[in-house]
């Protein structure tokens, strides 16, 4: 099976994602869990003295961009700005709150944003896309960075 070009996922993921209001929350919440699932990733444990707190997020990350650099190279270097960006706060506030505290930020953060994400497609009559393929969940970060990036004379 060939793997869909960057076009065929974003138009395929917008065709779920016409609401206004839909879009508006996705502008918010997407970002949101994306970051509270690398926050999340960084309080796991190092597995040795080797490694510190961050490896797992970064192992995640890293997987994402490679997913990311199949599409299209301008996006991979686009989103792997939003994952340094994301790490970053992940990391100053492990510093700041410890592991527990990241985690239930993260947890709540995570939760709220999924709550915006469904009275999002409620409003839009949708239901999320991941539902039909879990990989829309790698897409949507991506199809906002897509707009971002348009807005901005790029090309992805």
């Amino acid at each position: 099976m060939a793997m869909r070009d960057i076009h065929q996922w974003f138009g395929s993921y917008a065709a779920d994602h016409k609401n206004p209001t839909n879009r508006a929350i996705h502008w918010v919440c997407v970002p949101t869990i994306m970051w509270a699932v690398i926050a999340a990733l960084w309080t796991i444990p190092s597995v040795s003295e080797w490694t510190r707190p961050g490896l797992w997020a970064v192992v995640a990350m890293f997987a994402a961009y490679l997913f990311y650099h199949r599409l299209s190279r301008n996006l991979s270097y686009a989103m792997a700005i939003a994952f340094v960006v994301s790490g970053a706060i992940a990391w100053a506030l492990y510093g700041a709150l410890g592991a527990r505290g990241l985690l239930i930020l993260a947890a709540v953060l995570f939760v709220l944003a999924w709550i915006g994400q469904f009275i999002g497609h409620a409003i839009e009559g949708h239901r999320p896309a991941f539902f039909d393929n879990i990989v829309q969940l790698l897409i949507g970060p991506a199809w906002l960075m897509g707009k971002l990036m348009r807005k901005m004379g790029i090309a992805y």
